[in-house]
């Protein structure tokens, strides 16, 4: 136990309140016992305290991660799918008003998607974060091809809109479905179970 100066007896629990200095300046009598109390004048923090304030740091670190990590994951899949909404509003609005096909390419293999028209007045690329990247996109091909082959999609004005969906998935297995409803024609993003 470190003691302040004239707050006590460092060698027993109870506190000298009429404890005199001796000329030295470092030993106490103490009244209670036949003894001279050595007096410590340092103060701080022991190795022991630090480690245990260390530990408990380490141990709050280690329960909230997954947690931090888990709310980090959610954010960017959240992120993208929002992004590749937008990117499909984009392209359909461009082919409702200027009255132009406008193509659709999303490619799983390079985690891209790219709409242009034919003339090249308009177009736009999307990339795909690192950490998430495109499973799939449907509607599945009755023929058998490579899955990170890219699709084309044609966007007419004025026709009716595809249905393209588009499926993202996180590092840790979370998934979303980003979607254009054929029937009102804007795009939707959705949690995948």
């Amino acid at each position: 136990m470190l003691l302040k100066r004239g707050t006590g007896c460092s060698v027993h629990s109870h506190s000298c309140a009429r404890s005199q200095e001796f000329a030295g300046g470092d030993r106490v009598a103490c009244p209670l016992f036949q003894h001279d109390c050595v007096r410590h004048n340092e103060a701080g923090v022991t190795l022991i305290e630090a480690l245990i304030v260390v530990a408990l740091i380490a141990m709050i670190a280690g329960l909230s991660y997954p947690a931090v990590s888990s709310g980090l994951d959610t954010l960017r899949l959240r992120s993208t799918s929002d992004a590749i909404v937008s990117f499909l509003n984009i392209a359909l609005d461009h082919a409702d008003r200027r009255q132009q096909a406008v193509e659709v390419i999303v490619s799983p293999r390079e985690n891209t998607m790219l709409s242009r028209t034919a003339d090249l007045g308009f177009q736009r690329s999307l990339e795909i974060p690192a950490l998430v990247h495109i499973v799939s996109v449907q509607p599945a091909l009755p023929i058998s091809i490579d899955p990170g082959e890219p699709r084309h999609f044609l966007l007419y004005p004025g026709g009716s809109v595809p249905g393209i969906g588009i499926e993202i998935s996180t590092l840790q297995g979370r998934r979303r479905l980003v979607s254009v409803d054929p029937v009102t024609g804007s795009p939707r993003s959705e949690v995948v179970q």
